[in-house]
């Protein structure tokens, strides 16, 4: 894909690439495997802080809504592009986005798991079109690193 094109486009729907993340941990943000790019599970962070820490719900006082939860997966694809940039150095050798993992810290009887989702799904397809459209599982989990809400893992194949 052409890396200025994706810039451009970024910019035309008024979003700022973040920073690249770093590893926290044991592990790498992006691991590269023939042609394919695997990004490490991506927690939802702005300002250095974890957006909207808790539990997702359909009980009234939830600490996070569906909407909430949305916004926090839409940053972490973001930051799952914003990684894969970093490890190819550019979005050339990009092809496009093959397959995305959302875990979504909620509380029993959640079953909103695929609104949540859709947060990151429509940004890839918002930035990078047709390329942008992937396999998905949304799946909910007790609890997730950091506290976080939601945390976004994301597959791409590379030319």
């Amino acid at each position: 894909m052409d890396d200025q094109l994706i810039l451009a486009r970024l910019s035309d729907l008024g979003i700022e690439l973040p920073p690249p993340p770093t590893a926290v941990a044991s592990y790498v943000p992006v691991r590269v495997s023939g042609s394919l790019a695997f990004v490490a599970g991506q927690v939802a962070m702005l300002d250095g802080a974890v957006m909207h820490p808790g539990l997702v719900g359909a009980s009234e006082g939830t600490s996070v809504t569906v909407e909430q939860a949305a916004e926090a997966a839409r940053q972490g694809a973001l930051q799952a592009l914003s990684a894969l940039r970093e490890a190819l150095g550019s979005f050339e050798r990009l092809a496009g986005i093959v397959q995305m993992t959302v875990y979504v810290a909620c509380e029993p009887g959640f079953t909103g798991h695929p609104l949540v989702a859709n947060g990151a799904s429509d940004l890839l397809v918002e930035v990078l079109g047709e390329a942008g459209r992937h396999a998905r599982v949304a799946i909910g989990v007790a609890s997730l690193p950091l506290g976080t809400c939601v945390e976004v893992a994301v597959t791409a194949e590379l030319d």
